[in-house]
Order: C-alpha cells, then sequence, then structure tokens
C-alpha cells in the first residue's frame, strides 16, 4: 500500500514545486491584498506540512519495497538492500528488521548487531522532522500575526477621538 502511495508522491513533488514558485512569485507582483502577510504564513505552512507527508509516504515506501524484496522470490535472502555494505559485514548477514516508525530497513548479522541498509532513511527522516517543525513555526506565525492585526484594529482611534 506504501509503495502505491509513494508512487503517487512522486507525481505531486513537482506539482508541489511549480505551486511554491507561483506563490513566490505572486508576493513579488502589486496588487497583494492587505493582508498578504499572514495569508503567506498560512499558505506556508499548508505546504510545508504537505511537504512533510510527501517525504513520510516516499520513505514509508521505500522500507515496503525493501521488505517485499526480502521476502520475494530465490534470490531475496539475504535481503537484496543488505548486500550493498561492506563485504565484512555482509559476512555475518542473517536477516533483516523493516520498521515504519521511524522509517528505518536495518540489516542483522548473527552477533545481533545491525546496521543500516541505506543512509537514505537518515536523511528522509530528518527532513521530515524538519519540514513538520517548520510547518509548525509558520501555523504559530501566522496565529501571532492574526492576533497583533486584530489587537492593532481595535485600538486604532476613529477620526472623532473614539475606539472602534
Amino acid at each position: 500500500m506504501f509503495v502505491l502511495l509513494a508512487f503517487a508522491a512522486l507525481f505531486t513533488v513537482p506539482v508541489w514545486g511549480i505551486a511554491v514558485i507561483v506563490k513566490l512569485v505572486s508576493v513579488v507582483l502589486p496588487g497583494r491584498p492587505p493582508d498578504w502577510g499572514v495569508r503567506l504564513l498560512r499558505w506556508g505552512a499548508g505546504m510545508a506540512a504537505a511537504a512533510a507527508v510527501v517525504l513520510l509516504v516516499l520513505a514509508l515506501g521505500s522500507v515496503q519495497a525493501s521488505d517485499h524484496e526480502s521476502r520475494s522470490g530465490t534470490d531475496s535472502s539475504p535481503a537484496p538492500a543488505c548486500r550493498n555494505a561492506a563485504p565484512h559485514l555482509v559476512e555475518g548477514l542473517v536477516g533483516h528488521r523493516a520498521s515504519y516508525l521511524p522509517p528505518a530497513f536495518d540489516c542483522v548479522r548473527d552477533d545481533g548487531t545491525t546496521y543500516p541498509s541505506s543512509g537514505s532513511y537518515a536523511w528522509l527522516n530528518g527532513l521530515v522532522v524538519t519540514w513538520a517543525t517548520a510547518s509548525v513555526l509558520l501555523a504559530a506565525g501566522a496565529r501571532y500575526a492574526t492576533g497583533r492585526q486584530t489587537a492593532r484594529q481595535v485600538e486604532v482611534p476613529e477620526p472623532d477621538g473614539s475606539s472602534r
């Protein structure tokens, strides 16, 4: 299931990139609404969350593909994803361990030690956390900016000396 979602996620990456570029160009052009900063923060929070989800789906799809590949066919043991390591690591290979949260595919040696099948999971997991954190920070910034706009509108005095 995650493999199919990962293929769909691969197709969304260019669309996501185009949407980001179009939005950045629209911010530079004249004719922006007065609350464009808050709208940009909210939009950025949503796009950062979307990036985190897409990267997580790609990582989960990769784990599921590696796990499936290690259980299918005559040349499946030891896991094909584990065979690309240094020869001294591959000699004692007895199995593998797939983890979906956090996404990882570890190779198990006969002495009980493990090594990662590839370094891609470490940086994918780091990118997921980075984009999720950026999303939360942008959403908090939008909330703060909205509160400041509301407070500023309340405090603006009318021309006759009274407050709104």
